[in-house]
């Protein structure tokens, strides 16, 4: 008989498909903020009170809005689906995606295609994503221009869901210092970034959730001025069949779910956007070559890692010093 059980619904969101759907959540209690929904998801803002956030809102919703305009593949009205529609050659867009389809490219350079923003059909064909499809990935096939992006074959795509969230977390964190605020943490579906410290003095702290439900969190994070966080794992977006754990992560290179021995890695960096492509690259290049990816690019991360019926840790990077 055949086992298939799905372990989280599979929601049509921009940060859902590919990319790093993160499990660390903030410790300890705060003084208060505003939360809301945005591309599947909810978004919550700590550290102030909510009167005093409000103000906030109405642009955190804009900027949501216009990213999810912009670069959703759940729609058919957005920039980048009439990008994956078109045939080969070029398509204007706005800064934003261009900004983001750039770093896109970067990444998926600097991590040798681990990162490969081309993978959508694959992630479709996996039953977790909306990108229709039989094209082969080839991230090397997509070009940026000066206002433009272009593709060198029809059946090509642009799948941008394993970076633009973290990107619109950035923005997020933008909006509210230009607005005078410097004590906050932002989570936009469990990714998160701090914007200053603790109103109580101290460095923000988030737990690292345990890979496996009902377990206690797997670690706690101390986030310094402005860092970032994001996880990569199975614990959402991950279905069993036949006994085995299929991911929502594509593996490029063998054009199917990322290695099952690696439960999921966290990644630290300066910004949001990088933590989310960094975390889902390194996942996808799985228990072995994960580690030895961010050794190179010199990433700091946690590495979860199945070993028998335990569970081990590989830490690379500067997150050792943080990490109790």
């Amino acid at each position: 008989m055949v086992e298939r059980q799905f372990l989280a619904t599979r929601r049509a969101a921009l940060g859902m498909i590919g990319a790093a759907v993160v499990l660390p959540r903030m410790a300890g209690a705060t003084t208060g903020g505003i939360a809301g929904a945005a591309f599947g998801t909810t978004w919550q803002i700590s550290g102030a009170l909510a009167a005093d956030l409000e103000g906030l809102r109405p642009q955190i919703d804009a900027l949501f809005a216009a990213i999810d305009a912009q670069m959703s593949p759940w729609r058919a009205d957005s920039a980048l689906s009439r990008f994956n529609a078109m045939e080969a050659g070029a398509l204007a867009v706005d800064p934003e995606t261009l900004h983001v389809t750039r770093a896109a490219l970067a990444l998926a350079d600097a991590s040798n295609g681990a990162f490969d923003p081309t993978v959508g059909p694959l992630v479709a064909r996996w039953g977790f994503g909306p990108i229709a499809g039989g094209a082969t990935p080839d991230w090397r096939g997509l070009q940026v221009g000066g206002a433009s992006i272009g593709k060198t074959r029809d059946d090509l795509t642009l799948d941008l869901c394993g970076i633009a969230k973290g990107r619109a977390l950035d923005g997020a964190v933008d909006l509210a210092r230009r607005a005078g605020f410097d004590n906050l943490l932002f989570d936009l579906g469990g990714e998160l970034r701090a914007l200053g410290q603790h109103p109580s003095g101290r460095d923000w702290q988030v737990a690292v959730q345990h890979p496996r439900p009902a377990h206690a969190p797997a670690a706690t994070l101390r986030l310094k001025q402005g860092q970032a966080v994001a996880t990569s794992g199975l614990r959402t977006q991950s279905f069993v069949l036949n006994g085995h754990t299929y991911g929502h992560i594509i593996d490029p290179a063998a054009q199917a779910p990322a290695d099952a021995g690696l439960l999921s890695v966290t990644v630290l960096a300066d910004d949001a956007m990088t933590a989310d492509g960094w975390a889902t690259a390194l996942f996808a290049a799985g228990a072995t070559g994960g580690p030895d990816l961010a050794r190179a690019n010199s990433i700091s991360a946690l590495f979860l890692v199945q070993d028998g019926s335990a569970m081990t840790r590989v830490v690379t990077g500067q997150i050792a010093g943080q990490l109790s």
